[in-house]
């Protein structure tokens, strides 16, 4: 099956899907300018890469868009997205909505509504359609284990709670407290007990295993009617990731991360 053919069976335009899609996509370029503008390196995450090397766009069937970078880059640009970013784009980080406790940002889309199946969403301000942006550092994968064991309970916080709302004051404490005093510590150990391999940043619930000459120089490949960079390696990569990449799943589906979609027009 090819690609016009793949787009007409699962993401025809005006599909809901589609619609997402280019939501997502104009969000990304967005970030794109601004990450162009300061000189801040990042590539295409998972399946987004993959949606890029194999289909030159987003996976017909797949709703999301991800990004990476380095930690220190993500920092910064943590500072810079509330400065530059259009009227209907808001970040979404814990210094722009209190309740998000997520140790990786979202760049959300103000003209649409989502309402994600896992719900730790019901206690943001935010719910428009989004861009993940996901921080990387150099730790062992012992450390990285750990900070999950101590960030976990953020989690099971909001699962477990009659009345999320209620949850939120401990939740924003165990937060803030893997953020200046946990994590720290875990990052000095990290440089006691090197590695080479860099893994999502602390607290991260997802593993990869990379070196950094597997990520920087980016190159460009295109994707849907822009471009976008991906990892110097990503054939590489996505081989460890999903094995035949080029191969397509027998019977894919759209993997939806929401319940509930409202779009509006995208605005000029």
């Amino acid at each position: 099956m090819n690609q016009a053919e793949l787009r007409q069976r699962y993401n025809p335009d005006g599909s809901l899907l589609r619609q997402m899609q280019e939501r997502m996509l104009h969000i990304y370029e967005v970030i794109d300018r601004i990450c162009q503008r300061h000189e801040i390196p990042y590539w295409l995450s998972g399946g987004s890469m993959l949606g890029a090397v194999r289909h030159q766009g987003f996976i017909p069937w797949d709703d999301d868009l991800d990004i990476e970078m380095l930690r220190p880059d993500f920092e910064r640009l943590m500072v810079l997205l509330p400065q530059e970013l259009p009227q209907d784009l808001v970040l979404q980080w814990h210094t722009t909505d209190p309740n998000y406790f997520f140790l990786y940002a979202k760049v959300r889309d103000r003209n649409s509504f989502l309402a994600e199946r896992n719900g730790y969403d019901r206690v943001w301000q935010e719910h428009g359609i989004y861009v993940d942006i996901f921080p990387l550092e150099r730790v062992p994968l012992w450390i990285h284990k750990t900070s999950l064991l101590t960030f976990g309970h953020t989690y099971k916080m909001l699962r477990t709670a009659r009345e999320p709302m209620l949850a939120m004051r401990r939740v924003r404490l165990l937060a803030a407290a893997n953020r200046n005093f946990i994590f720290p510590l875990l990052r000095l150990l990290a440089k006691v007990f090197r590695t080479q391999y860099y893994d999502f940043a602390l607290g991260i619930p997802y593993f990869q295993k990379s070196l950094k000459e597997d990520f920087l120089p980016v190159r460009r490949v295109r994707f849907e009617v822009t471009t976008a960079p991906i990892m110097r390696e990503a054939e590489k990569c996505l081989t460890y990731r999903y094995g035949d990449y080029m191969r397509l799943p027998d019977n894919p589906g759209a993997q939806y991360h929401a319940d509930d979609v409202k779009i509006e027009g995208l605005k000029d």
